[in-house]
């Protein structure tokens, strides 16, 4: 009992500090993501116990890593797709579904074998990272966007992209770090598993989505009480994430499609538009929190993060993904004539890493041989990404001329 009651205090004090964090970067009109990395930064230098003790314990503790997962996926996936009018998501769907599934498999496929051939990565590894880096968040994008005021074609790409690259980016991620040499030793048939695998996780997620988005809308139109529709969709959200995952399919996936079908159908035959209002804020708040936390680990992790003898693998990684990033994207959207190049150029460099790489990577099993290769190179990426693309985003959608 004492030592819930210390995790809770650790906790506590963290949340504390990143909401105050982002009251501040909001006052100064900035990307609160970005101010919480680099305050985590500056914390994880510094030699404060009580921040000690609650990084070590978030970072090391499998219990919290257990937890992350199945707490903050649901959460984040859940709000997005809350957000993301499905009207919105058609009318650029060519693009969208040109870098979510092209470019997502490209971006693996590509930074997996790099990291193998040229970082001497063992493959297991180099590819359970490549799908890590496969996964952007528009977060912080979307907050500098809606600050500038750029179109809402733009946001509805950035978005859309991050919601299903997510869960096929998880997907690969699984069959990586678990599966991935057992099918190198079979030869094709372990090609051939692994794609039914694939097929296996991503259909059944998204069946199991299917059905509980429509369940769930039905439900609704009985009731005209915001509270408990409110109650419903976090129902919704994390059910779907458990039951896909009790049945050993996508749970990622089973949150995008169910929440997909609650926010647009279910919203069209059971919401009023205070319950709508209500649904929008309640989730926010959550949200807010959860992405607090996430990111101001990302920048806590430097402690534990040993740049100076790491410094050649640490930009090997990043030019790596840098370079994954920008020919998936130029071979997954070359065909759609409706993106202009200044457009693809903002996509390619808006693709950020954040919270869902950072959350996956700490969730790697302590005995996952590599681990700690993971979680220094996922960390220094996504702290670059939020970091150095996170602030010239501005400076190059101005000169871009897109706002």
């Amino acid at each position: 009992m004492h030592g819930f009651h210390e995790v809770f205090i650790q906790i506590l004090i963290l949340l504390a500090i990143s909401v105050t964090v982002i009251g501040i970067a909001k006052l100064l009109k900035e990307p609160d993501s970005i101010a919480l990395v680099l305050v985590g930064l500056v914390l994880g230098m510094t030699e404060l116990p009580v921040i000690e003790e609650a990084e070590s314990y978030i970072t090391q503790s499998e219990v919290f890593q257990a937890t992350i997962i199945s707490l903050f996926l649901p959460i984040l996936l859940g709000d997005a797709t809350l957000k993301l009018p499905f009207h919105h998501l058609f009318s650029q769907k060519k693009t969208v579904f040109g870098l979510a599934f092209g470019g997502t498999f490209i971006s693996a496929l590509g930074i997996g074998s790099a990291a193998y051939f040229f970082l001497d990565l063992p493959l297991a590894v180099a590819f359970t990272f490549a799908a890590l880096m496969s996964a952007t968040d528009p977060i912080s994008v979307l907050s500098i966007f809606k600050s500038l005021g750029v179109p809402q074609k733009m946001s509805t790409i950035m978005e859309g992209e991050s919601l299903f690259n997510d869960g096929i980016a998880v997907v690969l991620f699984k069959i990586a770090s678990i599966y991935l040499l057992t099918y190198i030793e079979m030869g094709w048939a372990g090609l051939g598993s692994g794609i039914f695998m694939f097929l296996k996780f991503a259909v059944g997620g998204a069946i199991i989505g299917l059905i509980l988005g429509y369940i769930f809308s039905q439900i609704i139109r009985i009731y005209d009480d915001y509270p408990l529709e409110v109650a419903f969709s976090a129902l919704l959200f994390f059910g779907s994430y458990f039951i896909a995952e009790e049945f050993h399919t996508s749970g990622v996936i089973a949150v995008v499609v169910g929440g997909f079908v609650f926010g647009d159908y279910g919203a069209k035959i059971g919401m009023s538009e205070e319950t709508k209002t209500n649904i929008n804020t309640f989730w926010d708040s959550i949200t807010l929190l959860a992405n607090a936390l996430i990111f101001l680990m990302v920048g806590l992790e430097i402690r534990n993060i040993d740049l100076a003898g790491n410094w050649k693998y640490i930009i090997g990684a990043i030019v790596i993904v840098l370079i994954g990033r920008t020919i998936a994207l130029y071979i997954s959207t070359g065909w759609v004539k409706e993106i202009s190049s200044k457009e693809r150029l903002l996509i390619n460099w808006g693709g950020l890493r954040g919270s869902l790489s950072v959350a996956l990577a700490l969730s790697l099993p302590m005995d996952f041989a590599g681990r700690d290769q993971v979680l220094l190179l996922t960390f220094s990426v996504v702290l670059f990404s939020l970091i150095v693309q996170g602030l010239t985003l501005k400076p190059l959608i101005k000169k871009l001329g897109l706002v």
